[in-house]
């Protein structure tokens, strides 16, 4: 199986190895050498990382039923490797090299995925020995280094590009997030479902790094009233009726939200409200927040619509919610607002991982990113 005029794979070259431990093994043979090298080790079922636990963590994933956090580092490793591995790697750096790589900040910010970061190490190769000058929500600055892993050179570049994925991601929405929520304050800021798919988890875990709180994980953990399910049910009283007659039914205890587009609909809640005995926690007061010609914001419906709850139950702003524009929105006494913006569009925060640091700052300073 020939790959190219610098080294051959042999037949063998991709294999699955069938034991109590199965794992992917790529072997590869340079031209001109009679050695065979097995090159990279990945682990294709579940593993207990006995060195790291949630607990050891500076601020821990929120809560999921059923996220496979480790499940999600290994399908990224075999997105990266495909059948073969890292053909360069083998082309080009010695299996036995050990070597240290610098993580080096090429912009300000707020940094996130150290955690993961370790995690993914230690799926790559557990040998890997990392050490950080800064922990998860911490500020990190251009040209600074803030971490070093130490191990085998060709384990190291193997896991480099997943890591950085995944970390300039989580620093990005953290960055935003920590942006957004002191900017908000005294109101808290939250995300939405508007994540990256499959990424949930950890597009919510930034936003806590960041200073942010959690809205719902997903569509099991809260019962979240939206203008669709309102005109299904036939109005606000109804979709609310439903709701409070569903979770009595089956004994369910959870947050219940509704979605108000009008004054009218925040009376009409408030008055079912009146009336009877409701598990309903927060209304949400959607698209209140008016936009003006001068790129400023009315608020003045957000604030009677505020003073219409008047404390009885939480609320929450959403719509034209900008960085530009939160501060306003939170100084109308909101309890929460939220936007979809820290994770739907979010600008990944440059960080880069390199052996050779010394060369990177200087190409780094030649083109302002160090």
């Amino acid at each position: 199986m020939a790959m190219n005029s610098r080294f051959s794979c042999l037949p063998q070259a991709f294999h699955i190895t069938r034991s109590s431990k199965p794992f992917l093994s790529f072997s590869v043979k340079l031209q001109g050498q009679s050695e065979v090298r097995r090159v990279v080790k990945m682990s294709a079922v579940e593993t207990t990382n006995s060195r790291i636990s949630y607990e050891s963590f500076a601020i821990k994933p929120p809560s999921h039923p059923t996220y496979d956090l480790k499940g999600i580092i290994k399908l990224a490793l075999a997105e990266d490797a495909g059948d073969r591995g890292d053909i360069t790697c083998m082309a080009t750096i010695p299996f036995d090299m050990v070597v240290e790589a610098y993580f080096l900040a090429k912009e300000d910010g707020i940094i996130a995925g150290i955690a993961l970061a370790e995690m993914i190490f230690y799926e790559v190769d557990p040998s890997l020995k990392v050490e950080w000058s800064k922990k998860d929500g911490d500020d990190i600055h251009k040209g600074v280094q803030f971490g070093k892993v130490h191990g085998r050179a060709h384990n190291i570049v193997v896991a480099e590009r997943v890591v950085l994925n995944f970390m300039q991601r989580m620093s990005g929405i953290a960055t935003l997030t920590k942006a957004m929520a002191d900017a908000a304050y005294p109101a808290y800021m939250l995300e939405t479902r508007k994540t990256a798919p499959c990424l949930r988890l950890l597009d919510k875990w930034a936003v806590l790094i960041g200073g942010g709180r959690n809205h719902r994980m997903g569509l099991f953990d809260m019962v979240m009233i939206k203008d669709n399910h309102i005109s299904a049910a036939g109005g606000v009283s109804n979709s609310l009726k439903a709701v409070d007659l569903y979770l009595e039914q089956r004994n369910l205890k959870v947050e219940v939200e509704v979605e108000t587009r009008t004054l009218e609909e925040v009376k009409e809640v408030l008055h079912y409200a009146s009336q009877t005995n409701t598990s309903l926690t927060r209304i949400m007061l959607d698209n209140m927040v008016l936009p003006l010609p001068n790129g400023d914001v009315d608020i003045s419906m957000l604030k009677e619509a505020v003073q219409l709850v008047n404390g009885k139950f939480e609320t929450e702003a959403s719509g034209n919610v900008t960085l530009d524009t939160v501060h306003k929105i939170g100084q109308s006494g909101v309890t929460y607002i939220s936007s979809g913006s820290l994770t739907h569009s979010v600008k990944a925060l440059d960080i880069s991982l390199k052996i050779d640091t010394e060369l990177a700052l200087k190409v780094g300073r030649r083109t302002g990113r160090a």
